[in-house]
C-alpha cells in the first residue's frame, strides 16, 4: 500500500485539496492521512468548509493557530516533523498557498524514506 500525506491550511486550500481526497476513494492501494496545519482554527475559516466540501475529518491537526509568518512557518515545520516521522509517507502534496518557505522539498532531506521527487506543492 502507498502511503499519501496532505497538508493543508486555509480555507483556499480546503478547496483545492477536496478533489483530491475524493479521487483518493477510488483507489484502494492508497492509504491518504489528511493534516491540516490549524492556521485556519474557527469553526466558520476551517470546520465549516470541510463539511461543505465533504471533508473527512483532519488525520492530524498540529493547531498551529495565530501568530507572524516566522512563528506560524516555524511551528508547522516543528509540529509536521514527528507526523513525517512516524507516518513515512511515500508522498507529501503540500497545499499552503502563502507559506512559500515550507515547500515540501525541504522536509525530505531528514525522512528515513526520502526520494527525489517524492513531494509536490500546489
Amino acid at each position: 500500500m502507498k502511503r499519501l500525506l496532505s497538508v493543508v491550511g486555509a480555507r483556499p486550500n480546503f478547496m483545492k485539496v477536496a478533489p483530491i481526497v475524493e479521487e483518493l476513494k477510488r483507489h484502494p492501494g492508497v492509504e491518504h492521512c489528511l493534516v491540516h496545519s490549524g492556521q485556519h482554527y474557527d469553526e466558520l475559516l476551517s470546520g465549516n468548509f470541510f463539511a461543505d466540501l465533504g471533508l473527512p475529518k483532519p488525520d492530524v491537526n498540529l493547531q498551529v493557530g495565530s501568530g507572524s509568518h516566522a512563528v506560524q512557518t516555524a511551528e508547522i515545520m516543528r509540529r509536521i516533523e514527528p507526523v513525517l516521522l512516524d507516518y513515512k509517507p511515500e508522498m507529501v502534496v503540500v497545499v499552503l498557498r502563502w507559506l512559500p518557505r515550507l515547500r515540501p522539498s525541504n522536509w525530505g532531506f531528514e525522512w528515513p524514506t526520502s526520494k527525489p521527487g517524492c513531494a509536490a506543492s500546489i
